[in-house]
């Protein structure tokens, strides 16, 4: 019965650059992790796949053979993998028990998890082969700073849910980066959260051109809120606290803290000291300088502010070499 997570998110998430540096992170743990890339367009990983789809169709075949754009080449890839899904089964046969833990870097077009039925097909089969799995988004931290932007990430986030049907974690990644773009509307909570949306729905009204669709933005918003289904994560993918915070999450929504307690599983003690969405976006907003623009380190935290904090200094020692 292994364990893993299927990565995705649109491009320039750092979908790719999150699989190279969580396989760093797992491994230094302890965890036997290999990382199974089925972006066919992915020529350019950093790191070493031990599956790799570009065995059996590549995006530059399949554009080349049938006249296809990216695009319907992306798609096409990803529906020839369904048909011939055996194959990929058969290649994970050697991974294929609880010593290790698998990571999926799957591709970034956007329909593929919001109307083609593709890569839920193919989830659907490694379930069955008794994978248990869970999906991590990663979207761009940026967008929280536009209520334009950032209420369309909560409709892709909902479409994703509502199509895969699977344990599902949204992730603002770059959380790092998200100072140096200016003031946010809220407090990052807000954004994690995603609280009362009537707040965000004033500064969207207020944006030139849109007051004219306000009744639509209304209907977008209550839509969005009647679900209840949406919430984000953060993460620096350099910070190797908030690579733990994320994984802790992980580790819950696919069932891997359930189980026994071997070499590589460590969370139990990182169950131990749960956290929930407000408190580690509080953590991530002091910690990257969100609005404020002035970076804390792990060292320069208070006692409240390091309380879920101090837990992690077991892995004190671990790096995350980025993927440039």
């Amino acid at each position: 019965m292994p364990f893993g997570q299927i990565a995705i998110g649109p491009p320039g998430s750092g979908k790719t650059t999150y699989c190279a540096g969580m396989h760093q992170f797992l491994n230094a743990l302890g965890r036997k992790t290999i990382i199974v890339n089925l972006d066919p367009a992915n020529d350019n990983i950093p790191y070493t796949s031990a599956v790799d789809i570009g065995e059996l169709i590549t995006l530059e075949d399949a554009m080349n053979a049938y006249h296809l754009g990216p695009n319907g080449g992306m798609v096409y890839c990803i529906e020839y993998l369904e048909k011939n899904v055996d194959w990929l089964l058969e290649k994970l046969k050697p991974y294929a028990d609880d010593e290790y833990y698998i990571i999926f870097d799957c591709p970034g077009q956007v329909e593929l998890y919001t109307h083609n039925n593709s890569m839920r097909t193919i989830v659907r089969r490694l379930e069955k082969q008794n994978y248990r799995l869970a999906c991590v988004h990663l979207v761009d931290a940026s967008y929280c700073t536009e209520a334009a932007k950032f209420i369309s990430v909560l409709l892709l986030s909902l479409t994703m849910m509502s199509l895969l049907e699977m344990p599902h974690i949204n992730v603002l990644s770059k959380i790092d980066l998200l100072a140096g773009l200016g003031q946010l509307d809220f407090n990052l909570e807000y954004y994690t959260s995603v609280m009362d949306l009537s707040y965000l729905l004033d500064c969207l009204n207020q944006r030139e051109g849109s007051k004219r669709f306000g009744e639509l933005n209304r209907v977008i918003c209550e839509l969005v809120e009647d679900f209840s289904m949406v919430g984000f994560s953060t993460l620096c993918i350099n910070d190797k606290h908030s690579v733990a915070n994320l994984l802790k999450e992980i580790d819950k929504a696919n069932g891997f803290i359930f189980g026994a307690l071997t070499e590589g599983n460590e969370n139990i003690m990182l169950a131990a000291d749960a956290t929930d969405l407000v408190s580690e976006a509080k953590d991530a907003q002091l910690m990257y300088g969100v609005l404020t623009g002035k970076t804390r380190s792990h060292a320069e935290a208070d006692d409240g502010d390091r309380g879920h904090l101090d837990v992690m200094d077991k892995i004190n020692g671990l790096s995350i070499v980025e993927h440039r």
